[in-house]
């Protein structure tokens, strides 16, 4: 069975190394805000345009509700990131992306975990299959 094509695989390769970087200079241990703060300077280093802190409105039958979500980062106009500092990551963090990038109209998404001693991250990808074939798919 042939890979299937990975939507905007550099782009996320450059912010994945950005991440990996905060993390071998921080570690595991701080608040996610820190973490935050390191990231949005290490993308800024690399000229990797980012926009923290992203309001997302959510719209309900056409109007908007006074309740937004924030996402840590738009990164490249085009891929949402999300950052944890957990023990560890659960399905209930997957959803917190997968509904940012059905209020924002965006493909892609990248969950990071600083929280442990080796950086976690991985990809989520909006799809259109109800929850309970996404997970079968596991």
């Amino acid at each position: 069975m042939a890979m299937s094509h990975l939507i905007l695989k550099e782009e996320v390769y450059a912010i994945v190394g950005a991440a990996m970087e905060v993390h071998s200079q921080k570690g595991c241990g701080f608040a996610e805000e820190v973490y935050q703060e390191c990231l949005e300077i290490e993308l800024a280093a690399r000229k990797i345009p980012a926009l923290p802190q992203k309001v997302l409105p959510v719209i309900n039958k056409g109007l908007p509700l006074k309740k937004t979500h924030v996402a840590d980062f738009l990164v490249y106009d085009r891929v949402i990131v999300e950052l944890k500092a957990l023990d560890k990551l659960t399905p209930q963090e997957d959803a917190q992306v997968i509904n940012y990038l059905k209020v924002s109209a965006l493909e892609l998404g990248v969950l990071f975990n600083f929280g442990t001693r080796s950086l976690e991250w991985k990809r989520l990808v909006k799809t259109d299959r109800p929850p309970s074939e996404i997970d079968l798919q596991k």
